[in-house]
């Protein structure tokens, strides 16, 4: 597979003139490409280009605004099995995963493009007329992670796009190769300058997060490096969107059919290998239903095909890199040694690739790691409970909050225990949905601000109250 490994900078490739650093294909841990990072002075030429761009993008009308971003969406579709090879390249999850991926990012693009960014009218009198209005920031400094990386780009380009912004947008260093082609199909749409890409690690991550010239930061990733962001932007007062870790507690209601929701369950918490910020990573289930829900997803587990994800009927991919890898195989040996029963999978198959099977762990307890830290990976820890109050303190017992969800055949109660849970989104018969019309964001330490809908869009711009006497 040839990919281009060069950054967009005012419309033009750009060669890095930092180090040099490989994407492997964790599948296999073969060099997919070699990329090389910017330097300060090569971000300052992005952020000036995007400085340069916005004096006029700011200008232009709702019209054209959601014309390109159609056009931008058009580019995607046709490029779409481009892409999806792409990010099972450089990402690993399986083809399916990523034709997802491809088609969310085309949904979402659309979905931005037909948002309205509204004039609230405060007063309209004779005399007398206030209202507010909704001008763009400036220059959006987009960082990516490696997870979803062709998908977060989106969520975080596209509205800042109809909101009359420019962006310059740093992928993880992981997965740098589909969001290089995604920007190379918008600039064949946009304006030289409007969006550009830039690449390198947290050197650059962190210089932009600390550039005058950048007035709003979106990141998503790990809460430590969202805290250093946060601190670095006090340089300027940047405005800020940090979705940031999870740890997803689901709780199952005693009346709840284990039966029909079981599939659903490890669906959501295994999504994308369990590599996804919102997948369900704690479940607790009553003691009356805890062997049989075990049981049932450790069954499911079992049938997974574990392997590439270009390969004819693989369901399982790798983790994404060696070192998450390792951090997911030191929490199950933490648990083995602290009495926890490993009902399927648990160790790393042998030969090349990063390959995980999905796993799931019984016999734990909140104040053991696989619980109380956040795995981001293949594995789900079983936490019994003998009442629904004694869940919900276990669930909420956790320094970050970014969904929960509560299953039962009773909606009307699964909504009251749900409305208990110290979470941005809490879903009843559900979990990691996240939609383009619905906010979502995070509370505690998994950050502030929210993306999608109307909120989200408004998150990219500075009200402005007008109050004109007439």
């Amino acid at each position: 597979m040839t990919t281009n490994s060069e950054m967009l900078i005012k419309g033009k490739k750009v060669t890095g003139q930092a180090a040099t650093f490989d994407v492997l294909n964790p599948a296999t841990e073969e060099v997919v490409a070699s990329c090389h990072a910017a330097t300060e002075a090569q971000l300052n030429g992005a952020i000036s280009a995007a400085q340069d761009a916005f004096t006029s993008w700011q200008y232009t009308s709702d019209e054209d605004r959601k014309a390109m971003l159609h056009q931008i969406a058009d580019k995607i579709e046709a490029n779409a099995a481009e892409l999806a090879e792409i990010v099972v390249h450089e990402q690993g999850k399986p083809m399916f995963l990523a034709q997802a991926e491809v088609g969310g990012a085309v949904a979402w693009t659309r979905y931005a493009a037909e948002l309205d960014i509204p004039v609230e009218v405060i007063e309209d009198t004779d005399t007398k007329r206030i209202e507010v209005q909704h001008k763009p920031l400036g220059v959006v400094g987009s960082i990516t992670p490696w997870n979803w990386p062709l998908m977060i780009a989106i969520w975080h380009i596209a509205p800042a796009l109809r909101a009359g912004n420019t962006v310059v947008c740093k992928p993880s260093e992981l997965t740098p190769l589909n969001t290089l082609r995604l920007i190379e199909l918008m600039n064949e749409v946009l304006p030289a300058g409007v969006v550009n890409v830039v690449l390198g690690g947290g050197e650059i991550g962190g210089a932009m997060s600390e550039h005058q010239g950048i007035n709003k930061i979106i990141f998503t990733g790990s809460t430590p490096t969202g805290q250093k962001i946060m601190r670095s932007a006090a340089s300027n007062l940047k405005r800020l969107t940090l979705e940031l870790g999870g740890n997803d507690a689901g709780i199952i209601l005693p009346d709840s059919n284990i039966d029909a929701i079981a599939e659903g369950i490890f669906q959501t918490a295994f999504l994308n290998m369990g590599q996804t910020c919102a997948a369900l990573k704690r479940l607790y289930v009553h003691d009356s239903q805890y062997d049989e829900v075990c049981q049932k997803l450790a069954a499911i587990s079992e049938a997974q095909i574990v392997g590439h994800g270009l390969h004819e009927g693989t369901t399982f991919g790798p983790v994404q890199n060696r070192m998450q890898l390792n951090k997911v195989i030191d929490l199950v040996e933490d648990a083995k040694q602290n009495g926890a029963k490993v009902l399927c999978g648990g160790a790393k198959p042998e030969g090349a690739g990063y390959f995980f099977p999905p796993t799931i762990i019984a016999e734990v307890t909140n104040g053991m790691r696989i619980v109380d830290e956040e795995q981001f990976g293949p594995v789900l820890p079983v936490i019994r409970y003998s009442d629904v109050d004694q869940a919900v303190e276990m669930a909420n017992s956790c320094s970050v909050g970014l969904g929960g969800s509560v299953w039962s055949a009773d909606v009307a109660k699964a909504q009251q225990v749900a409305q208990k849970l110290e979470c941005g989104t809490a879903w009843v018969n559900g979990h990691a949905e996240v939609l383009p019309h619905a906010p979502f964001g995070g509370c505690k330490m998994s950050g502030f601000g929210v993306e999608f809908g109307q909120a989200g869009l408004l998150g990219y711009t500075q009200p402005q109250t007008i109050n004109i006497n007439k």
